[in-house]
């Protein structure tokens, strides 16, 4: 049971750590590229559902990668390990969205920036994990 609670409290950090990433490039997006990258107004508009549920998906998908790391990392210290990780889930949904932009009609590149956006998302709750562990705040599983 105590195992299963680190995962849960590992988890809520990478959710909320996703949610937190989520949002601010979500601002980036709206307030600072929109204004020179026209095709990417279009992905991000006022607050609506579509908003909504794109960052519940990104707290879900945080809150499983939170569980996933804390299982990949164990109590090693292996950095292929930590970055193996990261761009299993960086990548999975980074290249779903360059997927879904080559086989649309718009230009490619704003699945691009969002592609990189999913990356970075999980590079930002690798970093939290690790802290919060380093802190003791998430116990890491034991490799026994």
């Amino acid at each position: 049971m105590a195992e299963r609670i680190e995962s849960l409290k590992a988890g809520i950090i990478g959710g909320l750590s996703v949610c937190f990433a989520f949002a601010i490039a979500n601002l980036l997006n709206t307030l600072v590229l929109a204004k020179y990258f026209q095709t990417l107004a279009s992905l991000h508009s006022d607050v609506n559902w579509h908003l909504l549920v794109s960052g519940a998906i990104a707290t879900f998908t945080g809150f499983l990668f939170g569980v996933t790391y804390r299982y990949i990392i164990r109590s090693d210290q292996n950095p292929q390990l930590k970055a193996g990780g990261v761009l299993a889930f960086g990548l999975v949904r980074g290249l779903t969205q360059i997927e879904l932009g080559w086989n649309s009609d718009s230009t490619i590149w704003p699945f691009l920036v969002l592609a990189t956006e999913s990356l970075l998302w999980f590079v930002l709750a690798a970093i939290a994990l690790d802290i919060a562990i380093q802190l003791r705040w998430v116990k890491p599983f034991s490799s026994i």
